[in-house]
Protein backbone atom coordinates (compact mmCIF):
# COMPACT_ATOMS: atom_id res chain seq x y z
CA UNK A 1 0.00 0.00 0.00
CA UNK A 2 2.86 2.34 0.98
CA UNK A 3 4.14 1.33 -2.48
CA UNK A 4 1.47 2.18 -4.45
CA UNK A 5 1.24 5.55 -2.66
CA UNK A 6 4.91 6.55 -3.43
CA UNK A 7 4.66 5.23 -6.63
CA UNK A 8 1.30 7.31 -7.24
CA UNK A 9 2.86 10.24 -5.96
CA UNK A 10 6.33 10.23 -8.29
CA UNK A 11 3.88 9.90 -10.90
CA UNK A 12 2.15 13.28 -9.87
CA UNK A 13 5.51 14.76 -9.63
CA UNK A 14 6.88 13.28 -13.21
CA UNK A 15 3.24 14.57 -14.87
CA UNK A 16 3.84 18.16 -13.04
CA UNK A 17 7.52 18.48 -14.05
CA UNK A 18 6.30 17.86 -17.77
CA UNK A 19 3.36 20.06 -17.37
CA UNK A 20 5.55 23.00 -16.56
CA UNK A 21 8.45 22.79 -18.98
CA UNK A 22 8.16 25.94 -21.37
CA UNK A 23 6.95 25.52 -24.88
CA UNK A 24 9.78 24.58 -27.63
CA UNK A 25 9.65 25.91 -31.08
CA UNK A 26 8.91 23.29 -33.99
CA UNK A 27 12.91 24.16 -35.35
CA UNK A 28 15.58 26.84 -34.96
CA UNK A 29 14.36 29.98 -36.13
CA UNK A 30 16.19 31.46 -38.97
CA UNK A 31 18.24 34.30 -37.29
CA UNK A 32 21.35 35.62 -37.94
CA UNK A 33 23.95 33.80 -34.92
CA UNK A 34 26.00 33.87 -33.39
CA UNK A 35 23.95 35.93 -30.75
CA UNK A 36 25.53 37.61 -27.82
CA UNK A 37 22.87 39.36 -25.16
CA UNK A 38 23.54 41.06 -22.08
CA UNK A 39 20.95 39.67 -20.00
CA UNK A 40 19.75 41.95 -16.34
CA UNK A 41 17.11 40.63 -13.92
CA UNK A 42 15.38 43.30 -13.20
CA UNK A 43 13.92 41.98 -9.90
CA UNK A 44 17.35 41.12 -8.53
CA UNK A 45 20.09 38.32 -7.57
CA UNK A 46 17.67 35.49 -6.97
CA UNK A 47 16.89 32.31 -5.10
CA UNK A 48 16.71 31.02 -8.70
CA UNK A 49 20.22 31.23 -9.27
CA UNK A 50 20.72 33.88 -11.43
CA UNK A 51 22.98 36.79 -11.11
CA UNK A 52 21.57 40.53 -11.62
CA UNK A 53 23.73 40.88 -14.57
CA UNK A 54 25.38 38.00 -17.47
CA UNK A 55 26.33 37.30 -21.03
CA UNK A 56 23.96 34.77 -23.16
CA UNK A 57 25.86 33.48 -26.35
CA UNK A 58 23.78 31.62 -28.51
CA UNK A 59 25.48 29.78 -31.36
CA UNK A 60 23.94 27.78 -33.99
CA UNK A 61 25.48 24.06 -34.54
CA UNK A 62 23.81 22.60 -37.47
CA UNK A 63 20.61 21.73 -36.07
CA UNK A 64 21.19 22.36 -32.49
CA UNK A 65 21.54 25.54 -30.75
CA UNK A 66 23.92 26.05 -28.23
CA UNK A 67 23.39 28.65 -25.06
CA UNK A 68 26.49 29.72 -22.60
CA UNK A 69 25.38 31.42 -19.82
CA UNK A 70 28.32 33.77 -18.45
CA UNK A 71 28.72 35.84 -15.08
CA UNK A 72 30.67 38.69 -15.42
CA UNK A 73 33.48 37.52 -14.64
CA UNK A 74 33.14 34.84 -17.56
CA UNK A 75 32.45 32.02 -15.35
CA UNK A 76 29.85 29.65 -17.03
CA UNK A 77 26.56 29.25 -15.34
CA UNK A 78 24.44 27.49 -17.57
CA UNK A 79 25.33 25.41 -20.94
CA UNK A 80 22.70 23.95 -22.66
CA UNK A 81 21.62 22.10 -26.09
CA UNK A 82 19.06 23.04 -27.71
CA UNK A 83 18.24 19.76 -30.40
CA UNK A 84 15.45 18.54 -31.99
CA UNK A 85 13.19 20.21 -29.87
CA UNK A 86 14.81 19.14 -26.19
CA UNK A 87 17.24 20.43 -23.74
CA UNK A 88 20.64 18.51 -23.17
CA UNK A 89 22.87 19.36 -20.99
CA UNK A 90 26.36 20.34 -22.69
CA UNK A 91 29.74 20.35 -20.51
CA UNK A 92 30.27 19.38 -16.50
CA UNK A 93 28.03 22.32 -15.28
CA UNK A 94 25.20 21.07 -12.78
CA UNK A 95 21.77 20.92 -14.73
CA UNK A 96 20.24 25.32 -14.22
CA UNK A 97 16.32 24.57 -14.42
CA UNK A 98 16.21 28.52 -14.01
CA UNK A 99 18.30 29.17 -17.09
CA UNK A 100 16.57 26.37 -19.37
CA UNK A 101 13.45 28.26 -18.64
CA UNK A 102 14.45 31.60 -18.88
CA UNK A 103 16.30 30.30 -22.60
CA UNK A 104 13.23 28.77 -24.00
CA UNK A 105 11.02 31.94 -22.80
CA UNK A 106 14.40 34.09 -24.76
CA UNK A 107 13.84 32.04 -27.72
CA UNK A 108 10.21 32.73 -27.89
CA UNK A 109 10.60 36.38 -27.60
CA UNK A 110 13.34 36.60 -30.61
CA UNK A 111 11.64 34.69 -32.60
CA UNK A 112 10.50 36.98 -36.10
CA UNK A 113 6.76 37.94 -36.22
CA UNK A 114 6.34 36.41 -39.77
CA UNK A 115 7.89 32.91 -38.44
CA UNK A 116 5.58 32.46 -34.94
CA UNK A 117 3.02 30.29 -36.31
CA UNK A 118 5.09 28.31 -37.72
CA UNK A 119 7.26 27.06 -35.14
CA UNK A 120 5.10 27.39 -31.80
CA UNK A 121 1.26 25.57 -31.98
CA UNK A 122 -1.36 28.61 -31.91
CA UNK A 123 -2.46 26.73 -28.69
CA UNK A 124 1.31 27.64 -26.85
CA UNK A 125 0.93 31.49 -27.30
CA UNK A 126 -0.91 34.41 -28.18
CA UNK A 127 -0.49 38.16 -28.97
CA UNK A 128 -1.62 40.92 -26.51
CA UNK A 129 -3.52 43.95 -27.14
CA UNK A 130 -0.29 46.14 -25.83
CA UNK A 131 1.70 43.90 -29.11
CA UNK A 132 3.11 41.94 -26.34
CA UNK A 133 4.10 37.65 -26.22
CA UNK A 134 2.52 35.48 -23.76
CA UNK A 135 4.03 31.97 -24.05
CA UNK A 136 1.71 29.47 -21.96
CA UNK A 137 0.07 32.00 -19.75
CA UNK A 138 3.58 31.69 -18.14
CA UNK A 139 6.20 34.01 -19.74
CA UNK A 140 4.73 37.61 -21.36
CA UNK A 141 7.52 38.84 -23.12
CA UNK A 142 7.61 42.70 -24.66
CA UNK A 143 9.90 43.54 -27.76
CA UNK A 144 11.57 46.85 -27.89
CA UNK A 145 13.81 46.83 -31.14
CA UNK A 146 16.12 43.52 -32.11
CA UNK A 147 17.35 41.60 -29.40
CA UNK A 148 15.88 44.40 -26.89
CA UNK A 149 13.45 42.35 -24.99
CA UNK A 150 11.38 43.10 -21.79
CA UNK A 151 10.34 39.26 -20.14
CA UNK A 152 8.33 38.50 -16.90
CA UNK A 153 8.24 35.31 -15.50
CA UNK A 154 5.70 33.03 -14.02
CA UNK A 155 6.82 33.50 -10.19
CA UNK A 156 7.12 37.21 -10.70
CA UNK A 157 10.71 37.40 -12.32
CA UNK A 158 11.57 40.08 -14.66
CA UNK A 159 14.44 40.28 -17.35
CA UNK A 160 15.74 42.72 -19.94
CA UNK A 161 18.04 41.63 -22.97
CA UNK A 162 19.89 44.24 -24.98
CA UNK A 163 22.65 42.79 -27.74
CA UNK A 164 25.88 43.62 -27.11
CA UNK A 165 27.81 45.29 -29.78
CA UNK A 166 30.36 43.23 -31.81
CA UNK A 167 33.44 44.21 -33.43
CA UNK A 168 32.59 44.72 -36.46
CA UNK A 169 29.77 47.44 -34.81
CA UNK A 170 32.66 49.25 -33.07
CA UNK A 171 34.45 50.82 -35.89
Amino acid sequence: MILRASLSALLCLLLAACATAPALPARSPALAWPLSLHVQRLDGPAEAGLPEDSLLVIQAEDDALRWSLFDPLGVPLARQRLDQGAWHNDGLLPPNPAARELFAALLFGLVPDDQLDALYPAADWRREADGSRVLQGRWRVTAAGPGRLELRGPAGERYRTEPLANGDDAR
